[in-house]
């Protein structure tokens, strides 16, 4: 079997064997679902240990027709750009499956509904055929509006309904996109490889009306603004497991999305480089001083999403190498830390039932461990020196000022703001009068350290050793680049 379709079926089979086993099996149910998403995670492993980090090509390619009339195909392969996302995927997905052992009710369905969410995931991201990305792109609603519909807070109903109209509104922008690419491509075909050949040929009015259908329908999922309306309700609403996935990957979904888009339609993003900018600088600061103003944790972290994944879009409009090494480092580096974060405040809330920060002091003495690694992971939230988010934002703002110069110094704000939510948050949590309902919350247990190690060490570890991510995503990101360039010196010498 292929391997690419291998590691797409691995949580899927897990899914069904989930489904056929009897609902009161709530161990055995449990450790099927952490097995099957284990063995996604090796099988990624396995992909890149095989990977060649030189070559800016897809590997791993396989191509099925599915239906010559409509120009559909079963599609999938791999470059630097998607197989972090992959490896990121799996990493938090079996994390999420550990991290919901407060999940009592309706169990069989819960796991049943993470496996195909992992599911279709993964598909977004090795799908090389449009049709197929789009079919992944909606499935992920299904278990998601269910997963928040069933298991999430008290407003979940409005939380799951909010999401979907959101997602499926800019979802038809998106389709009309792609169909109107459909229509000018002489092959009729979804395939990527034949839309970009297409794509680039169009004149520059028309790509520009198709890439803004595009911006919508992944601005939607990033989110930015101003299309992150959805996001403050949903993460609080959902489930903590399903927030990891939901801010760790599901929102690299829509970034992902724009870069693909990017490539193929770069006379559009050349015209749009200001605006694409300013949007990345105002979802900056703007997210960041929503998150300043949050007193429910998980709210203040979602609103800190907004301003990380602004990062990622103005390391996209630079359009240059550095910054758009920046920006999928960013990707990696906010997956990690939101995915730590998520995962430390749920496990807090199921020990107090309140993510209001001011309902907590002096907890350092009761939950050493707690407090350190949440220190920590605030720490990396921020991108300080010998975090990946260091990296990240150092190569968003080194690509920045070669195309703005000072300008970009609205990024350097940014960072301040999230450094003072960031020791605000600390402060309220573990300093303090020391009071007495602190005394009694447990602090983290052996397994539950290490999940939250695991993402410490990567982040930890990709700051103050980042080649392997950089060799991973150095050739593909090259590649990109030159496409803009060549665009744009294209430009110059037209005009």
């Amino acid at each position: 079997m292929h391997k690419l379709t291998l590691l797409l079926l691995l949580p899927l089979i897990g899914a069904v064997i989930i489904a056929a086993l009897p609902a009161q099996q709530h161990k055995l149910i449990r450790g099927v679902a952490i097995f099957a998403a284990l063995s996604a995670m090796l099988q990624s492993w396995l992909l890149y240990l095989a990977f060649d980090t030189r070559s800016a090509a897809f590997q791993f390619a396989e191509h099925t027709e599915w239906n010559t009339r409509l120009g559909t195909s079963f599609s999938l392969a791999v470059d630097g750009i998607s197989l972090p996302m992959i490896l990121l995927a799996t990493l938090l997905s079996i994390i999420a499956i550990i991290a919901s052992t407060s999940i009592k009710k309706h169990v069989k369905g819960y796991y049943l509904l993470i496996l195909l969410l992992e599911t279709a995931m993964l598909g977004v991201f090795m799908a090389r055929d449009w049709s197929l990305f789009y079919l992944f792109w909606e499935m992920t609603l299904i278990p998601l509006f269910f997963l928040i519909n069933g298991w999430g807070g008290e407003k979940r109903h409005t939380a799951a309904l909010n999401f979907v109209l959101y997602t499926m509104g800019g979802s038809v922008f998106m389709l009309i996109s792609l169909l109107m690419l459909f229509d000018v491509t002489p092959e009729h075909s979804f395939a990527m490889n034949d839309m970009l050949n297409s794509a680039r040929a169009l004149p520059e009015e028309t790509q520009l009306w198709i890439f803004l259908g595009l911006l919508i329908g992944f601005g939607v999922k990033m989110p930015i603004f101003p299309l992150h309306g959805w996001l403050s309700l949903a993460h609080v609403q959902a489930p903590s497991p399903v927030s990891i996935l939901l801010s760790g990957i599901l929102l690299k979904m829509g970034a992902y999305g724009l870069i693909r888009a990017s490539s193929m339609l770069p006379a559009a993003v050349i015209e749009l480089q200001p605006f694409l900018a300013s949007i990345g600088m105002f979802s900056l600061i703007y997210g960041g001083l929503l998150a300043w103003r949050q007193s429910d944790l998980k709210c203040m972290i979602a609103y800190s999403s907004v301003a990380h994944m602004g990062v990622v879009l103005l390391g996209i409009a630079t359009l240059n190498l550095s910054g758009l090494t920046g920006a999928v480092m960013q990707m990696m580096a906010h997956g990690l830390v939101a995915g730590a974060l998520f995962l430390l405040i749920g496990l807090l809330y199921e020990r107090t039932n309140s993510r209001d920060i001011n309902y907590y002091s002096s907890m350092v003495r009761v939950t050493p461990r707690f407090a350190f690694f949440t220190t920590l992971t605030f720490i990396a939230a921020v991108g300080f020196p010998g975090t990946i988010g260091f990296i990240a934002e150092l190569h968003v703002l080194i690509g920045g000022y070669m195309r703005w110069q000072w300008l970009v110094v609205l990024l350097s704000i940014g960072v301040l703001i999230s450094a003072v939510y960031s020791i605000r948050t600390v402060g309220r949590l573990f300093t303090g009068p020391v009071r007495a309902e602190m005394q009694n919350i447990k602090d983290l247990r052996t397994h539950e350290m290490l999940t939250v190690a695991v993402l410490a060490f990567a982040f930890m570890g990709l700051g103050f050793y980042p080649a392997p991510a950089l060799d991973l995503i150095s050739a593909s990101v090259d590649d990109l680049s030159h496409v803009f360039i060549e665009n744009i010196n294209g430009h110059v010498i037209n005009e």
